[in-house]
């Protein structure tokens, strides 16, 4: 791999970083477990390696984004994530400063062959 394509995939990789969290955010208002929201994610053309998603999961219900509660009832236990009250809030803010963003990089690209 050339060095150029070396750093495209560290860029490519830290904008997808950036947008994780949204994307994951945007798919719990309603209970999901990790493989339903990995395959929730696929078919919206939203990919995410269940490696990279369980650690996130993790990090958002310790920063009082998530709730989670285990349904035992099924053969295999099963751990639902929901967005708390707060997750709803800071989910709707990320929202809105992600829209902020891509609008403002629209007027930059504007005529600069990024469009």
């Amino acid at each position: 791999m050339s060095e150029a394509n070396e750093h495209l995939d560290k860029l490519m990789q830290e904008l997808r970083r950036g947008t994780l969290t949204i994307g994951v955010l945007s798919q719990l208002y309603e209970p999901q477990y990790g493989y339903s929201l990995v395959a929730s994610l696929e078919e919206k053309d939203f990919h995410v390696e269940a490696g990279t998603l369980y650690p996130l999961l993790r990090r958002l219900e310790k920063q009082g984004l998530l709730e989670s509660e285990w349904d035992t009832n099924e053969t295999r236990p099963r751990k639902y994530y929901l967005l708390s009250d707060s997750g709803k809030v800071v989910f709707e803010q990320l929202v809105v400063e992600w829209k902020d963003m891509v609008n403002s990089l629209d007027n930059l690209l504007k005529n600069k062959g990024g469009s």
